[in-house]
Formats: C-alpha cells, sequence, structure tokens
C-alpha cells in the first residue's frame, strides 16, 4: 500500500501532465481521486492550465461532488504513473472508475 503523500505526489504529476495539455485550454473543473485502501480523497482544480487547491481529505467528508471523479486504489495509481499498467485496461478490468460528464469524459479523452 502507497502512502497519501506518494500519491499526492503521483497525481499532481498526472494531472499536471493533463493540464498542460492545449486541448486543457479554457477548462475549469473540479478534481478528484478516491483512494479505497487509504480512505482518502484527493482533491483539486484544473484551471488557467494547472492544478490548483490540491488537498486531502476523509472520502466520507461532506464535500461537494467534484466534476470529475476517480476512484482506485493507491497501488493502482502509482502503477499507472509509473507505466507498468495501462489506463484503459485498468478501467476496463474495474480497477479504476471514472465518473464524468459525457462533455468531460470526450475532453478527457482528447488530453490523452
Amino acid at each position: 500500500m502507497a502512502t497519501i503523500e506518494q500519491c499526492t505526489k503521483a497525481l499532481e504529476g498526472i494531472l499536471g501532465d493533463l493540464a498542460s495539455s492545449p486541448a486543457a485550454k479554457g477548462m475549469d473543473r473540479t478534481l478528484s481521486c478516491r483512494l479505497t485502501d487509504l480512505g482518502q480523497v484527493v482533491r483539486g482544480r484544473l484551471a488557467e492550465g494547472e492544478i490548483k487547491d490540491v488537498e486531502v481529505v476523509p472520502h466520507d467528508a461532506a464535500v461537494e461532488p467534484a466534476n470529475i471523479r476517480l476512484t482506485m486504489s493507491s497501488d493502482d495509481l502509482l502503477a499507472m504513473t509509473d507505466g507498468d499498467l495501462e489506463f484503459a485496461k485498468a478501467w476496463a478490468t474495474g480497477r479504476v472508475k471514472l465518473e464524468a460528464s459525457l462533455k468531460d469524459m470526450f475532453k478527457l479523452r482528447s488530453m490523452l
């Protein structure tokens, strides 16, 4: 099991790469990643080509749902950032869940 610090750093790296994509221009969306084995959620905002307001909250905290929500284990997150697990394969097998509007899904697809 990875630490919350490792997961936060990994997410900031992934989301930073997405934020720098030309397809992200003009996006202002809230993002969250629920780490099932840690009982924590890493939240942030994609705006103005960067990731802002990153915070860690307990998964049962009363917060407004993010526009784009990921759910996975900490080990799967690190495996994806290390290149040992492809997002598409993890999503197709249920290891990663992605919840977002159809518009956001298409936007994310063009950013990957």
